[in-house]
């Protein structure tokens, strides 16, 4: 059986074409979204769960907010839930955002447990982040910095890089060039960049109105670390910042739309990337009416 991916950049309605999909095809959805896998993050994160309309998805509300999720442990989740779906003769679906997450499933690579270094944490802790990007780019080619856009994360990456210089037998495990990729077809959903940007704005402003500072201030308030949250980034980074009290509420709505706007650039970065190296993506429109979409997908199947 074919695994069906829905890729887009924030904004483009990717997860309602999935759902689309997934009620013409007997469907589920799994998640490729880094940050959904969290519990009581939902309009940070944009789950939208009602949009499932009673559509089943996984890997959405796994972890509690503040722990670490990784890619190992997603690639562990994501094979448990295509077996789990396929083992019921269902159509597995992978949705989501974040590009790292969805080109390792589609690569079908195995991803090494990578222990922590304490002593290399402690030495490049204290390091800018521009400091820990050029040392990263020392053990590999970077594609772009999504993912090293903390120190933290910066440090993770290269204690991984570490670790697999001195274990190469599990470092070929994710070795992309060792691996047969599953069978996939992958649809991309093409939104021009006014529109991308318009429907950005909307959507920020929406979710500002239903509280989505609250639903920080409550996770601060029931004990995680603000500093675990601005671990994950955009949304959680500014609003954790405001409230905190290092951003008012203009400079935090004023940096964190032109931070979602960098980020959207970015994963049609990682998009492109992907079709160069290998991954044939068909593009619809983002406004194509719901019948002709899900006709374009299953005839790729």
């Amino acid at each position: 059986m074919k695994i069906i991916a829905i890729v887009g950049p924030t904004a483009s309605g990717k997860t309602g074409r999935a759902v689309d999909v997934a009620k013409a095809i007997s469907g589920e959805i799994i998640s490729g979204d880094s940050r959904q896998v969290y519990r009581g993050m939902d309009l940070g994160t944009g789950k939208d769960l009602e949009e499932y309309d009673g559509i089943p998805y996984h890997l959405i509300d796994i972890c509690n907010a503040g722990e670490k999720y990784n890619l190992h442990r997603f690639l562990n989740d994501y094979k448990n839930a295509l077996e789990s779906i396929e083992s019921r003769g269902r159509q597995p679906i992978l949705c989501g955002g974040t590009g790292m997450y969805v080109e390792a499933a589609l690569s079908g690579i195995v991803m090494p447990e990578v222990p922590e270094n304490i002593e290399l944490r402690e030495k490049l802790s204290s390091q800018p982040l521009g400091k820990l990007v050029e040392i990263l780019k020392g053990y590999k080619q970077l594609h772009n910095t999504t993912d090293v856009d903390t120190v933290k994360r910066a440090v993770r990456a290269i204690e991984i890089e570490e670790y697999y210089l001195k274990h190469p037998e599990e470092a070929s495990l994710a070795d992309k060039k060792n691996v047969v990729r599953p069978d996939s077809v992958i649809i991309g959903v093409d939104v021009p960049r006014d529109i991308r940007r318009e429907r950005i704005s909307e959507r920020l402003r929406k979710r500002l109105d239903s509280g989505m500072v609250d639903e920080v201030r409550g996770l601060v308030d029931g004990g995680i670390d603000p500093d675990d949250l601005i671990y994950y980034g955009l949304e959680y980074k500014f609003l954790t910042l405001h409230v905190i009290g290092k951003l008012t509420y203009e400079e935090m709505k004023s940096q964190l739309e032109i931070a979602i706007h960098q980020f959207a650039k970015r994963q049609m970065t990682w998009l492109r990337g992907m079709e160069r190296r290998g991954f044939e993506i068909h593009w619809l429109p983002y406004d194509l009416p719901r019948d002709s979409f899900v006709s374009a997908v299953t005839s790729l199947l």
